[in-house]
């Protein structure tokens, strides 16, 4: 194991273009996840670990702006993959202005917001309640275990897999988040059709949109 991470950091992997979209999907799947599993963990402590919230706009449990943030990264910082406080240090700018842009999107032209770290814990440093050193901080670990986790898991299973069957598996998973994310996001507006936060909170679930 420890031979196959030295192997990562010191070895550039060739992909071809359908393998490396094939990475990149993966990716988007994981960071997804991983950014629900984080706020719906957050948020059960924010609320004095009292009540359990579905995080996101989606069916799944899968939140947009992880997978843009964990792209951006990957690119940003995969050819830097020996040095970490590099990656750790770009993390939390590409990150904070990453998450300052959505929030002040999402508040003016939406006319939605998503969240106010006024009204969290640990909410030290933020700046109009888009950003605080809390959540870059978090971001920028969560960068390491993008490039030192995912990262080389998603290339062992595009080495060691036929390629037919990662390339299906990759792109199906993304496909299915993908589809999710349009219709809640477009879709639903257009046909006046259910969103996803609509029908959870019929269904009980205590539910903050984002």
């Amino acid at each position: 194991m420890k031979q196959k991470f030295k192997n990562y950091l010191n070895n550039d992997y060739k992909f071809d273009t359908q393998t490396l979209l094939g990475i990149i999907c993966l990716i988007v799947v994981i960071s997804g996840i991983f950014g629900w599993l984080y706020e719906v963990i957050f948020y059960y402590f924010n609320s004095g670990m009292q009540e359990i919230y579905w995080r996101g706009g989606n069916f799944l449990p899968w939140i947009n702006i992880y997978a843009i943030g964990a792209v951006v990264i990957f690119f940003l910082t995969y050819k830097k993959r020996k040095h970490p406080l590099y990656i750790f240090l770009i993390s939390i700018f590409i990150s904070g202005i990453l998450e300052y842009i959505g929030g002040w999107y999402m508040e003016n032209i939406n006319g939605i917001k998503c969240w106010d770290y006024t009204k969290e814990i640990l909410n030290f440093g933020n700046i109009n309640g888009y950003v605080c050193l809390r959540s870059v901080l978090i971001f920028g670990l969560s960068s390491l275990l993008l490039i030192y986790l995912i990262v080389p898991f998603c290339f062992y299973l595009a080495k060691h897999l036929n390629k037919k069957t990662f390339l299906i598996m990759s792109y199906t998973l993304c496909f299915i988040f993908l589809a999710d994310e349009l219709y809640n996001l477009i879709f639903a507006n257009i046909f006046s059709l259910p969103r996803a936060s609509t029908i959870y909170k019929k269904l009980g679930f205590k539910y903050l949109y984002f």
